[in-house]
């Protein structure tokens, strides 16, 4: 049954949701993607390098972070990683991040990041440069994005910001998960166990590519790129 509280958008026109021959064959720390129409197919594992150069650089990117708790509860949030894929899903960048201060909660239920991850993890000024330098120029899609700007401590324009959370937001039903977003419009269950930010960010950038013609054209509230009205 569909759920009730995510916007029901009219695929008439839309890239669909086979714009990848294979969106998620297998979860965890290795993902197999393909993509139909430019004949990629690419064996992707978590990589420890400014950019992998067998990837295509595209002019859409999507990124994710995963955070950990610093501070006496906890509850502030720190970067401990940062996935870029391409507008294929194929893994353009990934890397832990060496914490500043003392994490308090590692957080691995949901973060998946263990203290072993962050012990030899690159600087944060050394990963904040290389993500800024990737973004610079580029149409930059995630959820709830804000989030991820702000542990990175970078700005990107408004207008090269797609941020599925709002996007697929309803007016009066609060922010949609993209766990629930993926599982809704893409048939694929993520963030079951341990999230990955390789995943979350695949998951991102396929729900723009299955809505881009839409998203493009006007088709949400070009304010705050939400689309708010029931579509039949």
């Amino acid at each position: 049954m569909k759920n009730n509280a995510l916007t029901r958008l009219n695929t008439d026109g839309s890239t669909g949701s086979n714009n990848w021959e294979k969106f998620l064959l297998q979860q965890g720390k290795e993902f197999v993607i393909g993509n139909n129409a430019e004949g990629y197919n690419s064996k992707v594992k978590p990589i420890h390098s400014n950019l992998n150069k067998n990837n295509k650089l595209t002019k859409v990117i999507g990124i994710d972070c995963e955070m950990v708790g610093v501070g006496e509860d906890g509850k502030d949030n720190l970067l401990a990683r940062v996935s870029i894929v391409n507008l294929f899903g194929d893994c353009l960048y990934d890397k832990f991040v060496k914490p500043k201060e003392t994490v308090t909660d590692y957080r691995t239920h949901i973060s998946g990041v263990r203290a072993a991850d962050l012990k030899n993890a690159d600087d944060f000024e050394t990963v904040q440069k290389e993500v800024a330098d990737l973004i610079k120029g580029r149409i930059i899609v995630g959820h709830a994005i804000k989030n991820d700007l702000e542990v990175l401590f970078l700005s990107h324009p408004r207008h090269q910001i797609r941020d599925t959370a709002k996007f697929f937001r309803k007016k009066g039903c609060g922010t949609p998960s993209l766990k629930n977003l993926a599982s809704e419009y893409l048939g694929v269950k993520i963030q079951s166990g341990e999230h990955s930010s390789i995943q979350d960010a695949q998951a991102a950038v396929q729900l723009y590519n299955m809505f881009r013609k839409q998203w493009e054209t006007g088709g949400g509230n070009k304010k705050n790129n939400r689309i708010d009205t029931l579509q039949k």
